[in-house]
């Protein structure tokens, strides 16, 4: 995968795509899979930011196969709205890619459900996303979901007594639990997925540091984390180049089920797409089913479909 590239990109055709995001990353994983063929939703909450990327993309590819859909991660309501929209409007999907993210906010912020701000944009909102869309990648051909994580889950830790932050927060620290739990569920819904025989491969990625407005959205531009983003954005590869692992993950035939990819220079934060480091806290198991079971009870979002319900009956009749 040396030098791998979004030229690289087998054809998209006949293929469907939800990205969650509207600008930065989510931008160029639509725009390469749109160039590519495929047929891409634009997920996201602000409508004027989708039409806007929707725009952007048929300038430069006018055939492109692109839209919007209104999608809040922050909000399960939305979430299952979106969900029905799409189960009624189309029979399969074959490629989500939950990218959309909260960073750093200064001040804890909560949800319209009551999660904190960033654990439930990033980590509940992604989880309850996927189980609204199941049914339709299990429909897919050769589905694929991928969950981009970050380089700031390599200090973190799940905690489960702090999961909302109200016991303490400091942002960085919370932004971090939020995407090792990323991360944690792309290597659960693998394993799930394998045991259940869903079909789906799950994959996970980070886009090493990159020049977006993240921080700026998050943290703000005159946080510190702002201010060095602009005194040292040479520091900051290009969006496009950091989505390149999200889009090798989303569309290698080489990615290894249950993978984790990103940058391959000075410690992940720039590069080409390659195997990633798995902090070791993200290879145990037992929290990793611990928090998809918390993660169900808060959303209630379930992953158990019509034809698990079958085999399980079936089983208990046997």
């Amino acid at each position: 995968m040396s030098g791998w590239s979004a030229h690289e990109i087998s054809s998209q055709q006949r293929r469907c795509a939800v990205v969650t995001g509207t600008g930065g990353l989510a931008y160029e994983d639509a725009l390469a899979l749109a160039c590519a063929g495929g047929d891409v939703i634009i997920a996201g909450r602000n409508a004027a930011k989708g039409a806007d990327a929707v725009a952007r993309i048929q300038s430069r590819q006018p055939r492109a196969n692109v839209r919007f859909e209104l999608l809040d991660l922050a909000d399960l309501h939305s979430i299952r709205a979106f969900g029905s929209r799409l189960r009624a409007g189309r029979t399969s999907l074959d490629l989500l890619i939950n990218n959309a993210a909260v960073m750093a906010p200064p001040d804890r912020q909560v949800t319209p459900d009551g999660f904190e701000l960033q654990f439930g944009t990033n980590h509940l909102g992604h989880f309850a996303l996927t189980a609204e869309l199941l049914p339709l990648l299990r429909k897919g051909v050769g589905a694929r979901v991928v969950t981009v994580s970050s380089v700031a889950a390599r200090g973190a830790s799940i905690e489960f007594d702090n999961l909302q932050a109200e016991r303490w927060y400091k942002p960085m620290a919370i932004y971090g639990q939020s995407k090792l739990a990323n991360l944690m569920f792309a290597f659960e819904l693998q394993r799930r997925s394998r045991a259940s025989g869903w079909g789906i491969t799950s994959v996970a990625a980070h886009p090493g540091i990159s020049r977006t407005d993240l921080i700026p959205n998050g943290a703000g531009r005159m946080s510190l984390a702002g201010i060095a983003r602009s005194a040292l954005w040479f520091l900051f590869q290009p969006p496009a180049q950091g989505a390149l692992p999200t889009l090798f993950a989303a569309t290698s035939p080489d990615i290894v089920p249950g993978g984790y990819y990103g940058p391959d220079k000075f410690g992940e934060t720039r590069g080409s797409p390659s195997v990633a480091r798995v902090p070791p806290q993200a290879d145990d198991d037992a929290v990793a089913s611990r928090l998809w079971d918390v993660s169900a009870r808060l959303t209630g979002a379930s992953f158990v479909t019509e034809s698990n319900r079958a085999m399980a009956r079936t089983d208990s009749c046997a």
